[in-house]
Formats: structure tokens, sequence, C-alpha cells
């Protein structure tokens, strides 16, 4: 496998390097491995250079790899065409941006003048991951990582706090002096009052029963072995109170079914989507909570399989001192504290603060970065 894998390097290596006598354009190329379609960020993101640059050339590559490196041999062909695709758009263009590691920035020599941004997908900090997880159960074998150069050759990485600056630094391996503080652009829609009026009508009207309830967002996260997860959503929907609603948005590979009346999975809405019309969150290690956080959704944290999950992944922040809001292993409790509405809205506001600096418009400011980069400024 190792030498199979060298020998695909060393053949994109030298497509790339004819590929680079192409002329540069003025442009930008996003790529994301998250999803097929492109993320909310990138739309925003997009919208906003071209607002401020109507002759500004823009191209979005978004191709999930299910699996990754364990994937099917036929998914790692298509994979690898879309790769070439990938080459030709990074050639010819003076900014990349990323929201997730993209194999052939990492692997490939790339232009001088080529500006490579990632301004990954997360808008706080929670789990380990990249450089911080190595050889850890859910994170990447050390000498994949080395092999595969994962998290090389970024000129700048976005955090969306200094707080959350040195995470980042130690997940990709970089220098921590090439982080810039930009939070993602999705948060002005978070803070929009319009926006949010508008989102809240659009799921009651597909859910006009929901009005009459308390509703809580269920956000875990996802686990390979989901064994204890699915005992443990079950025992959540029993423990909810009779005005009480459970949309549950799981992760797309979770197998995790349930079948009580109270749950809703609301599938043509997105986890961000729901967050407009809830009343309460309930997560456990996922980063959802930042964006519940600027809603002033007050938050609730179930880590049934704690001990697990730390071991098997490992945390970057102080969970049971930074997190805000009620952090328990009982369904019963949480449930019971939601019910009973006591909340400390301004640890809640302090915490949100201390992971998300906002200053004005994110997409434009992104946006006006990212062309001075382009530019060479």
């Amino acid at each position: 496998m190792k030498l199979l894998i060298n020998i695909v390097i060393v053949c994109l290596r030298f497509i790339y390097f004819f590929m680079k006598l192409m002329p540069v354009k003025h442009k930008v190329v996003m790529i994301s491995r998250q999803a097929n379609q492109p993320s909310l960020d990138f739309i925003l993101l997009k919208e906003a250079l071209y607002r401020q640059d109507p002759n500004l050339k823009i191209k979005l590559l978004c191709r999930t790899l299910d699996g990754g490196i364990q994937s099917k041999l036929s998914n790692k062909i298509k994979y690898f065409f879309h790769m070439l695709k990938q080459m030709k758009e990074i050639a010819v263009s003076e900014v990349v941006v990323l929201d997730s590691y993209c194999i052939v920035i990492s692997l490939l020599h790339h232009r001088k003048s080529l500006k490579i941004i990632q301004m990954w997908h997360s808008i706080g900090s929670m789990k380990k991951f990249g450089y911080t997880a190595l050889d850890t159960a859910e994170g990447t074998k050390k000498d994949v990582a080395r092999m595969m150069h994962m998290h090389e050759n970024y000129s700048y990485v976005f955090a969306s706090s200094t707080v959350y600056q040195g995470d980042l630094a130690k997940g990709f391996h970089c220098d921590e002096g090439i982080v810039r503080i930009f939070p993602l652009p999705r948060i002005d829609l978070l803070t929009d009052a319009h926006y949010r009026e508008l989102k809240r009508n659009e799921i009651f009207d597909r859910y006009p029963e929901w009005k009459h309830h308390e509703i809580i967002a269920y956000c875990p996260t996802f686990r390979k072995d989901e064994n204890e997860m699915q005992a443990a959503a079950d025992a959540l929907c029993d423990a909810l109170y009779d005005n009480q609603i459970l949309v549950v948005k799981l992760h797309p590979l979770s197998k995790v079914k349930l079948t009580n009346t109270k749950a809703y999975y609301a599938s043509e809405f997105s986890s961000f989507d729901i967050l407009f019309a809830a009343d309460a969150v309930i997560s456990d290690y996922s980063c959802i909570v930042y964006e519940a956080a600027l809603l002033d959704i007050p938050l609730y944290f179930y880590n049934f399989d704690m001990y697990k999950y730390n071991e098997g992944r490992g945390l970057a922040i102080d969970y049971e001192h930074e997190l805000p809001g009620l952090i328990s292993k009982n369904p019963n409790e949480i449930t019971t504290a939601i019910h009973q509405g006591e909340y400390d809205m301004k640890a809640l506001q302090q915490f949100c603060n201390r992971y998300v600096q906002r200053n004005g418009n994110a997409s434009d400011n992104m946006a006006s970065f990212i062309l001075k980069t382009a530019k060479g400024a």
C-alpha cells in the first residue's frame, strides 16, 4: 500500500508540474471534502467576494471521500480524477480556500505566489484533531500523516478567536504566527434577527405542532462505535416531559434509529437551521454549541460516554470548567433542568465571547482579506 501511494504521489507531482505552466488568472478556488455540495460558509464567502470584486473568477470544488484511506477502490479511483480537477484549478488560481484537509494541497509543490488559506469548518474548539489526535482511536495514524504530508503548505489559517489560535496551530502543526482571527461567514446569519425570524417561520410552517412544545435540539458527535449511543438516545427520548419534543440531528453516517413519537428527524432542515427554532440544545462534544451560544440558546451536555471519548479522541477544552450549563450522564436530570427553565445566561455569553470574536460583517471581513492576499498584499 505504501509503495502504491508513493507511486501515485510521484505521478501527481509530474502532472502538476505541467499544469503550473498555464497562466495564472484572477481567480479563487474553494475546495472541500466535507460534503458534495458547497457549505453555507462557502456560499456566503463567494457572495461577499463577488460584491467586492465582480471581476473575480471563483470555482467551488466539493466532494467527499467516505472512508478516507480505507474507502473502496472504486471511490478512490473517482476521487483521483476529482483531484486532477482540483490540481488544474489550483494551478491557475491566485488563492485557494479550504475548509478541511486537501490531499493535493499538502502533497504537491506549488507556485510561490499561490496563497493557501485554511478556514476550517468549525467555529470553536472542542475535540482534538489533526496532529493533536495522532494515533488515537478516532484520529489519524502518525505514519499516514507523515506520508500524506497532512496539513502542510498553508499560508494562513483562520480562527474564530485568539483562544482558539493555539489549538488550531497545534492541530495543523503550523506556526501560530500564520493564524488570523476571522470567524466563519455563517455567524452573519446567526446574528441577523431578520434571518432568524424567517427561518423560524419556515420551520413552524412545516411543523405547526412544534409551536406548542418546548423544542430541544439534540446534536451529538458521531461515534464509530454507536452501541452506547443508541441506548443513550432512547433514554433521552424516554426522559422527555409531555410538553417537550426532541429534534434529533445525527451525523449522516450514524446508524442510530429512534422510534419515540416525540423524536423528530426533520431531515429537510440542517442542524444549523433547527437552531433558529430551538428552545434548548443538548450536545456532547460538538462545536455546534458555539453557534447555539451566538443565538443565546441554553446549552446542556449529555456526556454518557465521556470516559470512552476522552480516551479515544481527547478534548481540546477544559470540559468540566469551561462549558456553560448542566453536564450530566443522566437524561432525566437534563430534561428536568430544561423544563424548570433556570439558566445562567451570563455564563453562556461569557463562553460565547471567549471563543467567537465578532467585529462587523464576518463574510465581508474574510473576503477583504482574501482579495488583499490575491494581490500580494
